[in-house]
């Protein structure tokens, strides 16, 4: 039994350690205004909690899928996170639906406003129904390692570099646009 005045122990708050891991998002848009939607995209990830550390240039893509739509813009952003990849997840569906995504409505491959990736989760390998790190895809799209090799140009995905990964992929039709604008 506590002493007068002495807090019981169970009542003790501790920190507790987490370690942080950093996240490479893709980010992509087809729809609307998607310079403005990505830069607010990346603007509400970073107001709600999630320190970004890198961010690429923009990049105007064609369109990935057996769905006749319109060009992307896509960009990759790094993040620093304490976050569990599963609520990293939760976090950027949340996004997702701020922008007025609905994944259960909408047609696989199909245009969207926002779509928000998870590539890689710190060194994490997770094989989830609805979560799989590093992304199962990614290694095929040029569309999210044109913007990854810009920030992190020395990572490796199991076991091959994503410099090598890429210049392996087709590449036609990626260009550079004018830089992301800030939005805080």
């Amino acid at each position: 039994m506590p002493r007068k005045n002495e807090t019981p122990e169970f009542f003790i708050r501790r920190p507790r350690h987490v370690e942080k891991r950093i996240a490479y998002l893709c980010l992509g848009s087809n729809l609307g205004d998607r310079a403005g939607t990505m830069a607010k995209a990346v603007g509400l990830i970073a107001r709600i909690g999630l320190k970004i550390v890198a961010r690429s240039s923009l990049y105007e893509t064609p369109p990935w899928g057996p769905v006749p739509q319109g060009p992307y813009l896509n960009l990759v952003v790094a993040v620093e996170t304490e976050l569990s990849a599963r609520e990293l997840l939760n976090m950027l569906l949340g996004v997702e639906h701020a922008f007025g995504r609905d994944r259960t409505r909408e047609v696989r491959f199909g245009p969207r406003t926002i779509d928000i990736d998870i590539l890689l989760y710190g060194e994490e390998t997770i094989a989830e129904s609805d979560l799989e790190i590093p992304h199962p895809r990614m290694m095929e799209r040029a569309f999210a390692l044109v913007p990854l090799v810009e920030i992190a140009p020395d990572l490796v995905v199991g076991g091959v570099p994503i410099r090598q990964a890429l210049a392996a992929l087709d590449q036609s039709g990626i260009e550079k646009v004018t830089p992301l604008p800030a939005e805080g």
